[in-house]
């Protein structure tokens, strides 16, 4: 099993920034995947951005040169959200992938980002 620790989410004024970590523990894997996604009010959970094996990096659209996926090793992530819109608003989680199999992903308990207009 896997945990996965989510911190750094608040509110914060339309246009500023904000910058979530998440760290894994437990049966970790070198060969991972660990992504962002966000789910907001009545919307279907999507993709901000994941990071790979060889630091394989993707965005999704609505982020592309706002936020910033990094890791520092096996077990940390963050994601640095630059001008931040209202739009942005939901609960953030982390994900982990070691694997193909459903036993393999993980998930982080979430953090909430508000962003006021």
């Amino acid at each position: 099993q896997v945990q996965l620790v989510e911190s750094g989410g608040g509110l914060v004024q339309f246009g500023g920034s904000l910058r979530l970590s998440c760290v894994a523990s437990g049966s970790i894997s070198l060969t991972n995947i660990m992504s962002w996604y966000r789910q907001a009010p009545g919307k279907q959970r999507e993709l901000v951005a994941s990071i790979g094996f060889g630091d394989m990096i993707k965005y999704g659209d609505s982020v592309k040169g706002r936020f910033t996926i990094s890791g520092d090793n096996a077990k940390t992530v963050y994601l640095q959200m630059n001008d931040l819109k209202p739009e942005d608003t939901a609960v953030y989680y982390c994900n982990r992938r070691q694997g193909l199999a459903v036993r393999d992903e993980f998930w982080g308990q979430g953090t909430q980002v508000t962003v006021s207009s």
